[in-house]
């Protein structure tokens, strides 16, 4: 079981920025809108990709808010 914890790995990525009005709650420094991209990888290789956005600290880069898109076609509204 300790083996397979070392196969799995999950990263996130910011693929684009541009500045935002706000501040951060947690130090103060300025907030920004992030696109973002989750990829988890079994040996490496991915299998599960998501972008998704994000408000992040520019100073600290805590994450401050997150928006999922949801998919095209799903029926909600």
């Amino acid at each position: 079981m300790v083996f397979f914890c070392f196969l799995v790995d999950t990263r996130k990525m910011v693929r684009s920025s541009k500045p935002a009005a706000g501040i951060c709650s947690r130090c103060g420094g300025g907030a920004s809108v992030a696109d973002m991209e989750t990829a988890t990888r079994f040996c490496y290789v991915p299998i599960y990709r998501r972008t998704w956005r994000a408000i992040i600290c520019t100073f600290c880069g805590a994450l401050l808010k997150s928006y999922y898109s949801r998919r095209r076609g799903d029926g909600r509204r």
